[in-house]
């Protein structure tokens, strides 16, 4: 063997011991089913509604879910959203009682039943309001994958820092993707057909 070929042998025989051992090591780990799994997000919950009715992720089955974290203290983007989540409602005529459409509160401290109640009679009557105590609450963040932080104000007071994307679920609970509203409510509710 040539003095010049010596070096490409051994960096052949280099990177072939490397694929192989990286293929074993893939192999041992469970393959491409537990490696290319996608993140699950939504899980069980128990909230409470805004009129004091117990609500779970199971009682969301049979029906697509539209699902909006916020907070009633929200200066503009939980209004505005929930504003356009009403449109949405209003241009599926009669279809919108075969759709959920859940606010769920991502501040215990004061997203009570009835400050939830009083907060949507501002918006379409199908929109229903859930909150929990700080650990239920942390259990639904959590498992619907929802940034949510408290953030200080200068009064004492406070706000809240958090995810303002509209999870768009199946009939069975899964999540299908985030939905969206920036188009007409009309153009919205004809994708949200495909679902019912």
């Amino acid at each position: 063997m040539s003095s010049a070929a010596r070096p490409l042998v051994i960096a052949t025989a280099f990177a072939a011991s490397l694929v192989i051992g990286l293929l074993i090591m893939f192999w041992a780990m469970g393959g491409v089913s537990k490696v290319a799994q996608p993140a699950a997000v939504g899980g069980p919950f128990q909230l409470t509604d805004q009129n004091g009715k117990a609500v779970t992720d199971k009682s969301l089955k049979g029906k697509p879910t539209l699902i909006f974290f916020g907070y009633t203290h929200c200066p503009d983007v939980c209004p505005t959203s929930l504003f356009e989540i009403s449109e949405v409602l209003r241009a599926l005529g009669k279809d919108a009682d075969k759709v959920n459409a859940v606010f769920i509160s991502v501040d215990p401290e004061r997203d009570t039943p009835a400050t939830m109640k009083e907060y949507l009679s501002s918006f379409d009557p199908h929109l229903e309001g859930l909150s929990g105590d700080p650990a239920e609450t942390a259990k639904v963040i959590t498992s619907y994958r929802v940034y949510a932080k408290k953030v200080p104000t200068k009064d004492g007071d406070y706000t809240m820092d958090h995810t303002a994307l509209i999870y768009l679920m199946d009939r069975d609970g899964r999540f299908v993707s985030p939905f969206n509203l920036k188009r007409t409510p009309e153009e919205a509710a004809a994708d949200l057909k495909k679902y019912l």
